[in-house]
């Protein structure tokens, strides 16, 4: 079992920042974010490897940045011009190496963005 314990959400204005940190219990392959707002399904965000290889959907990219310290075992995501349809609650996700789809779920953290 993996532990993931995310950190940083809040509130901010729309065209802000924020940085989000999810802590894992151990070492694992991959690591990523999702995201729900209400009434909608949850949405892959971004992925980061082991290795560094990320994957980003198309509604953040050239916004959002995810980075790992794999020393921490802690994965980030830095989320830059923020706009209100970035709303949501927004999960950590781990997987092991031939792990077919994400396994571990943190808590999630609310990030709202609002004027």
């Amino acid at each position: 079992q993996v532990q993931l314990v995310e950190s940083g959400g809040g509130l901010v204005q729309p065209g802000g920042s924020l940085r989000l940190s999810c802590a894992a219990s151990k070492s694992i392959y991959a690591m990523g974010w999702y995201r729900q707002a209400p009434e909608k399904q949850r949405e892959l965000v971004a992925t980061i490897t082991r290795g560094g290889g990320t994957n980003y959907s198309d509604s953040v990219k050239g916004r959002f940045t995810i980075s790992r310290d794999n020393a921490k075992n802690t994965v980030y995501l830095q989320m830059n011009s923020l706009n209100v349809e970035d709303t949501a609650v927004y999960y950590c996700t781990a997987r092991n190496y031939g792990d077919n789809e994400y396994r571990y779920w943190g808590q999630g953290t609310q990030v709202t963005v609002s004027s």
